[in-house]
C-alpha cells in the first residue's frame, strides 16, 4: 500500500513564497489548498518519463481530506493503521494510500511538499521496478489507478517520532484507490493511448469521468458497469409506471400471446 513518509525540516530547495504561521495554514475547506492540491499533482502526473498511457486525472475527495485532517491532528510521524482492511474509513475505497510530509513552516506549501514526494523518481528505475532508496512517495503521486486525492496540514508545536522537530507543518495526503508498489505504477505508452474507450484525454490524462463525474466510484474496469447499471435501473423503473397507466387508463385490455 502507498504509505510513505519524508522528513523536511532541513530542506533548502523549495522554498515558499508565502511563509505561514501557526494560524494561516489553510483548512481542508479552504479553496486555494483544494486547488493547489490537485493541481500539482495532475501536472506531475502528466509529465512523468516514461510518459504513461493510462494515468487518471485526479479530483478532490472531501471524504478523504476529512481522514487526512483527522490524522494529522494527532501529530504522529507515522501512518494512519486504520488505512487498510478489517477498517474502513471511506465508502467507496476498501483501503487508501497515505504520503505524509513533515517540515518547518518557512518551508512549507503544497507545491514543494508534494515535488518532494514525486523529486524520488531519481530513486527509481521503470524498467527494473527497483528503488535505490525512498521512492514509495514517487510511486503513489504517480499511481496511475489513484484518482482521488484529499490532503491536510496541521501545525504541531511537537510530533512525536520526531522529538527534535518543533514548530512544523505537518502535511498528509490520502488517496483512493492506493498505490501498491512493487508493480509498475502506469502502463507506459504514449498519453492518453491506454484510457479506457470513450474517454477524453485532459491535460495528457485520462480525465472525462473523473471531471465530469466526480463523486462516483470509478475505475477502469467498473466504469462502463456502473452506467450500464443506471441506465437499467431507470428504464425498470419507468416501465414499471408505463405498466401501471396503461392498466389504469385501459382496465379491460387484455394481451394475447
Amino acid at each position: 500500500m502507498g504509505v510513505r513518509l519524508t522528513i523536511a525540516a532541513c530542506m533548502v530547495s523549495f522554498v515558499s513564497s508565502y511563509s505561514y504561521t501557526a494560524s494561516t495554514l489553510p483548512d481542508i475547506a479552504n479553496e486555494e489548498f483544494i486547488k493547489d492540491c490537485v493541481h500539482i499533482h495532475n501536472k506531475l502526473r502528466s509529465e512523468v518519463n516514461p510518459t504513461a498511457g493510462d494515468m487518471l486525472y485526479m479530483t478532490w475527495d472531501p471524504a478523504l481530506a476529512r481522514i487526512a485532517k483527522a490524522w494529522a491532528k494527532n501529530c504522529q510521524f507515522e501512518h494512519n493503521f486504520q488505512l487498510k482492511p478489517p477498517h474502513k474509513l471511506h465508502p467507496n475505497f476498501t483501503s487508501l494510500g497515505e504520503n505524509i510530509w513533515t517540515g518547518s513552516l518557512s518551508l512549507f506549501s503544497v507545491s514543494s511538499a508534494v515535488t518532494n514526494w514525486y523529486d524520488e523518481v531519481q530513486y527509481y528505475d521503470f524498467s527494473t521496478r527497483k528503488c535505490t532508496k525512498v521512492c514509495g512517495h514517487y510511486t503513489q503521486v504517480v499511481w496511475a489507478d489513484s484518482y482521488k486525492v484529499g490532503c491536510a496540514v496541521q501545525f504541531c508545536s511537537q510530533v512525536s517520532g520526531l522529538p527534535s522537530f518543533s514548530n512544523v507543518a505537518h502535511f498528509i495526503c490520502n488517496y483512493g484507490p492506493p498505490g501498491n508498489y512493487p508493480t509498475w505504477p502506469y502502463k507506459k505508452g504514449a498519453t492518453c493511448s491506454a484510457c479506457p474507450q470513450n474517454d477524453k484525454c485532459l491535460d495528457n490524462l485520462c480525465g472525462y469521468y473523473s471531471v465530469v463525474y466526480p463523486d462516483w466510484p470509478i475505475t477502469s474496469r467498473n466504469r462502463y458497469t456502473s452506467l450500464f447499471l443506471i441506465v437499467n435501473s431507470v428504464l425498470l423503473i419507468l416501465s414499471v409506471v408505463i405498466t401501471i397507466w396503461v392498466k389504469h387508463k385501459y382496465p379491460n385490455l387484455v394481451l394475447l400471446d
